[in-house]
């Protein structure tokens, strides 16, 4: 919208928190039908519980003239590990990841695609839109890559499961985890409406002082109800990090069990905090990657 282009929106349903599909086909089509149909059209949330509609709507995108993109900035590990859509063979013609994220390496970003259009997006990333590539972080990006060939499906496989297991943990003590009815989450993140306790961003501060860190989060409707982005009706959860500490399905419950004792039984933060830190003893060592130079650098081929 900045540089002048018109910014429409993907109708969204919001029980299932996802794209409405017929609605969305319904708008693709009356676009074109007046003349402006949509250059480009974005898959992609940063609250991403569920695949994206993408093999549902590519045929009637492509069919206006439309390029197909789909943003894998927080889901790009649990693809990789085969554990979550496969946006380019569902029809997207370009994807664009981050490898910090669920695709766990340092910071850096990504640009896949089909050959048809690698020489266009080179051109436009460089020198068009970036002026380096930082080539500081790619050996740490390259190790990552390889990790994920080695440990990447199980590792997904794991978070998926933490986070449906967290999810139901913390539903059956009291907490209202959007979409029940479909088992809360595919993928790496839960989202909760957290009104009936509080508001997002208090909730996030006071479970930090238990050193327990998660997001406020807006909710779909929260703007609506007049809601703001610094006190909204949701908190955002991920598990890929306590995954990667080696906690199973089990530590989802314990951690479950603190975050009602904080929010639902209202008890002192810092009682929770010391039951927190001793919890967390167990658990320092970081799995699902090589444990020496020698087994990272079998995966390397220098050119």
């Amino acid at each position: 919208a900045v540089h002048g282009l018109v910014v429409e929106y993907l109708p969204l349903d919001y029980k299932e928190l996802n794209i409405d599909v017929d609605r969305a086909k319904a708008k693709i089509e009356k676009l074109a039908n007046e003349g402006r149909p949509p250059k480009l059209v974005m898959f992609g949330a940063s609250v991403f519980p569920f695949p994206h509609p993408v093999k549902e709507l590519a045929d009637t995108l492509h069919s206006v003239g439309a390029t197909v993109g789909y943003d894998a900035a927080h889901v790009a590990g649990l693809i990789a590990g085969k554990q979550f859509q496969d946006p380019l063979r569902e029809g997207a013609d370009v994807v664009s990841l981050s490898t910090h994220k669920t695709f766990f390496g340092p910071q850096h970003g990504g640009v896949l695609s089909w050959e048809r259009h690698a020489d266009k997006i080179k051109r436009a990333t460089f020198p068009g839109m970036v002026s380096n590539h930082h080539l500081h972080a790619v050996a740490g990006v390259t190790i990552a890559c390889a990790e994920l060939l080695a440990f990447g499906e199980e590792y997904a496989g794991q978070v998926v499961r933490n986070a449906r297991a967290l999810a139901q943990a913390l539903y059956e003590r009291g907490f209202n985890v959007l979409a029940e009815h479909k088992g809360f989450t595919r993928s790496h993140v839960i989202l909760i409406d957290i009104t009936k306790y509080g508001d997002g961003g208090t909730i996030e501060e006071t479970l930090e002082k238990a050193n327990i860190i998660i997001n406020r989060n807006l909710l779909p409707w929260d703007i609506k109800e007049g809601r703001h982005f610094m006190h909204p009706g949701g908190i955002r959860l991920g598990v890929s990090e306590i995954t990667r500490l080696g906690m199973r399905e089990s530590e989802m419950t314990e951690i479950a069990e603190f975050m009602k004792r904080v929010v639902i039984d209202k008890e002192p933060p810092e009682k929770v905090k010391a039951d927190v830190v001793e919890f967390r003893k167990n658990y320092q060592k970081v799995h699902y990657c090589f444990e020496n130079a020698t087994e990272a650098y079998k995966y390397i081929r220098i050119r």
